[in-house]
């Protein structure tokens, strides 16, 4: 890991002009927790941090709180996993962000990590990980999990690049159609979160949108509707400290018997957080059922192109994104 100076500037355009004008050996700062594993693994060597924690003012107190929102949220970007996990107020309407924020790693990084560094971590493939491959990833000219070990990565939406997106909080955020709120020096701009991710086919080397100099401020859930509800679950290897192997988010509501507002993401399956549409038209307007629920489920994952070894995904997801739909739904499970 080679030296860097921690640079601490007060204001919002100091701190994004200055990474701007050198995005190449500069690096915005704040939980850390990716960042130093790519300083420690070799993949990463900024001459400079700029903390984040620093910023004062109203861009620095809007990043560290949760706020109600014309009946939605405002959550701020320097928000820890753990704060959003035990954020009561949240309630049922939003259960699928505080459960995201709750599964993640482990209780010392979940009080490390924050909401905008969690958006915005880089893939876990090996591949990319290992400092010894130059993958498409990092700019050579292969992606080594097509005909290499891929029981991790992408069964939908992969190409060139078979990466599968890290974050769990996206995936419940894109369920609740959230916005992100980003400033470059004085200027602020909201976007619908799913334009904040960008499939390999855009450029292969990133996995978002935003351009040198941004910063991600606070995370927008609209007002919640009357009977919403939300789920999120993940199947793991291990239960602590470990990436899923799939995941899903539900967002619903019940009127009058029938399903409204359906949203359905799934991560961990592609290499941005996936909307699945055609999961939510079969549950769209219908009475909630086992049935029905099967019947998404396999909607969801029929588009799936597995590779050689991570086939397993499909049926994992599958039964998954059911258990969701019972839970959200609060459809008595099958025996």
């Amino acid at each position: 890991m080679n030296r860097f100076t921690l640079v601490r500037l007060p204001t919002m355009k100091a701190a994004s002009d200055r990474v701007a004008t050198a995005p190449q050996t500069r690096r915005f700062r704040a939980g850390g927790i990716d960042l130093i594993d790519h300083l420690k693994e070799g993949l990463d060597g900024p001459d400079e941090l700029v903390e984040l924690r620093a910023i004062g003012g109203a861009a620095g107190e809007t990043m560290r709180e949760a706020a109600e929102k014309d009946g939605g949220w405002s959550l701020g970007a320097l928000l820890t996993l753990a704060q959003i996990a035990e954020h009561d107020d949240l309630g049922a309407a939003f259960g699928a962000v505080r459960e995201a924020a709750g599964s993640a790693a482990t209780p010392g990084i979940r009080n490390a990590a924050t909401l905008g560094g969690n958006l915005l971590q880089r893939p876990r493939c090996w591949y990319y990980r290992h400092v010894d491959l130059e993958c498409l990833k990092k700019g050579g000219s292969q992606c080594f999990a097509l005909t290499g070990d891929n029981r991790y990565n992408a069964i939908l939406g992969g190409g060139p690049s078979f990466i599968v997106h890290p974050s769990t909080l996206a995936v419940a955020l894109l369920a609740h159609d959230a916005s992100v709120v980003v400033a470059k020096g004085d200027t602020l701009r909201t976007m619908g979160i799913a334009e904040l991710f960008a499939l390999p086919t855009v450029d292969a080397t990133r996995e978002h949108t935003l351009a040198p100099g941004e910063v991600i401020v606070a995370i927008l859930l609209p007002e919640s509707a009357p009977s919403q509800r939300s789920h999120y679950a993940a199947v793991k290897e291990k239960a602590s400290h470990d990436w899923p192997l799939g995941e899903v988010a539900v967002r619903v509501r019940n009127v009058g018997g029938k399903l409204t507002d359906v949203r359905i993401a799934l991560g961990h399956v592609a290499p941005i957080p996936w909307r699945a549409r055609e999961a939510e038209a079969v549950l769209e307007g219908a009475a909630p059922s086992t049935e029905l629920f099967a019947r998404a489920a396999t909607a969801a994952l029929a588009k799936a192109k597995p590779l050689e070894h991570n086939g397993y995904k499909i049926p994992l997801v599958t039964g998954l994104l059911r258990e969701a739909l019972h839970r959200a739904t609060d459809v008595a499970l099958p025996e």
